[in-house]
């Protein structure tokens, strides 16, 4: 999540500001959209990520907009529904970042992330996950300002129908603290 999406209707913390949300909903794809769908693309970037922790999550990631200076993000997630966690992240020392891969010690997982402007306003994120290992796959996700907007939405409104079919919003072990449980550490999500 970048600063751009973050919600700020979570729970008052003591300092009596809010903890930003995220609220998003997440499908399982078959690849990249099809040049059909005349989707704008608005960036694609490169990322590794790992974990210190998936319950609560605790990741790091490093984030490079193609041609563009890498960034290096530490992020919180609560536990949640699926649809709506509190998330905090912010930006590290490249070196901080080498620490902490050094910590967790396993092979960060690569993702290719392109981001389309949909016809409703909507960013469209669909990422490639782990391709050169044989359990790649890809999956896309919108994020919004509340719930309520969120189970609006409609792929079909936005001519996605087809290629967003496969909704995995609430289905449990679908998240990519997931996939590392199962694919980095061995475990079952």
């Amino acid at each position: 999540m970048t600063e751009s999406h973050l919600n700020t209707a979570g729970s008052p913390s003591d300092s009596g500001q809010k903890t930003p949300l995220e609220i998003e909903r997440k499908w399982l794809v078959s690849g990249w959209p099809r040049a059909s769908a005349n989707l704008t693309l608005l960036k694609e970037e490169l990322m590794r990520q790992g974990y210190l922790c998936v319950e609560p999550t605790v990741r790091i990631r490093e984030e490079t907009i193609l041609g563009e200076t890498p960034a290096y993000i530490l992020c919180f997630k609560s536990r949640g529904n699926g649809l709506t966690r509190k998330e905090i992240e912010f930006p590290i020392a490249p070196e901080n970042f080498r620490q902490l891969e050094d910590l967790i010690g396993l092979p960060l997982i690569p993702k290719l992330r392109r981001t389309y402007l949909l016809p409703d306003g909507h960013h469209l994120e669909v990422n490639a996950v782990d391709e050169e290992a044989p359990t790649t796959f890809f999956y896309a996700e919108v994020e919004f300002s509340s719930e309520e907007e969120a189970l609006r939405f409609s792929p079909a409104a936005v001519g996605l129908g087809g290629y967003l079919q496969n909704d995995v919003t609430r289905t449990p072990g679908m998240t990519m603290g997931a996939y590392w449980r199962r694919n980095r550490l061995g475990l079952d999500a």
